[in-house]
């Protein structure tokens, strides 16, 4: 049966656009990373893992403090907000299905998911700092988890829910209680969908710098502390950029550079434990 010419024009038509559109972002994406890879690439310096960042007008300088900082409060965001985000998708898919509670549960989560990271900040801000009286590494860490906490929730509720049933069934059938379950067929089942889900949720806070400079703020020095300002690479990236130093605008395009081929290898990692999930 022929394919009308209306409607043959119309499918050519929409594959156009959509072609168009597909590389008119390509261009963007490339541009900025191709920006990015020129003038980071040739600010990289051993110095840059070895020394701090340097006060205004002296040459020279590291990133040595700034990712420290960041790894730290990253480590930390992780590791608060992603075992509650699994313990609250696994409610979701698990235990609180058709009822009311996971009802208001999943539509809390989506609001977080969508909501801006600066409002997040201002949060905590009000939460932790203000209180406080000061910025902390705790602070931002505890933003950071906010952030992490409904991409774990939502990727650990899905991939729960596409384990088969048989496979509940057949602990049931063996006499387990619904927590072994849970624990030994459904989170081994699902382990790397989970995995990938808390990656992208480290690939999305690696580069947040709003919610860092209502709680961590920054630190021009080396600083373990995590009850004072810290030093962090988004935070310092966006000072040193604006400011008008050569040398600091240099440290700026070296710390885009290593943050955005530290996000590109996690969203590869992603992609393979993503793929090798599929294949199970």
């Amino acid at each position: 049966m022929a394919i009308p010419a209306r409607r043959r024009a119309a499918d050519v038509t929409a594959f156009i656009f959509a072609t168009a559109a597909t590389l008119f972002g390509l261009v963007w994406l490339f541009w900025i990373l191709w920006t990015t890879l020129l003038h980071g690439a040739a600010a990289l310096t051993p110095t840059l893992f070895r020394e701090t960042t340097p006060p205004p007008g002296v040459s020279g300088g590291g990133l040595l403090n700034a990712f420290y900082g960041s790894a730290v409060m990253i480590f930390l965001g992780v590791l608060i907000g992603a075992p509650v985000g699994v313990a609250a998708g696994t409610f979701l898919a698990e235990h609180g299905r058709f009822t009311r509670l996971a009802a208001i549960v999943s539509f809390i989560n989506d609001i977080l998911l969508s909501a801006p990271s600066i409002v997040v900040g201002l949060f905590v801000y009000e939460l932790v700092v203000r209180p406080q009286g000061h910025f902390s590494g705790f602070a931002g860490a505890i933003a950071l988890a906010i952030i992490v906490l409904p991409i774990v929730v939502r990727t650990t509720e899905e991939s729960l829910r596409l384990v088969p049933d048989q496979m509940r069934e057949a602990g049931f059938a063996l006499g387990l209680p619904r927590w072994r379950v849970t624990r030994q067929i459904l989170y081994k089942a699902a382990l790397s969908a989970i995995l990938t889900g808390i990656l992208l949720g480290v690939a999305r806070i690696t580069g947040e710098t709003a919610p860092l400079l209502f709680t961590a703020l920054n630190n021009q020095f080396w600083s373990a502390n995590l009850n004072a300002p810290l030093a962090n690479v988004p935070v310092v990236i966006f000072q040193y950029a604006m400011s008008p130093y050569d040398d600091w605008q240099k440290l700026a395009w070296a710390g885009a550079f290593v943050l955005t081929a530290f996000v590109l290898i996690l969203n590869i990692l992603v992609r393979v434990l993503a793929s090798k999930g599929k294949s199970k």
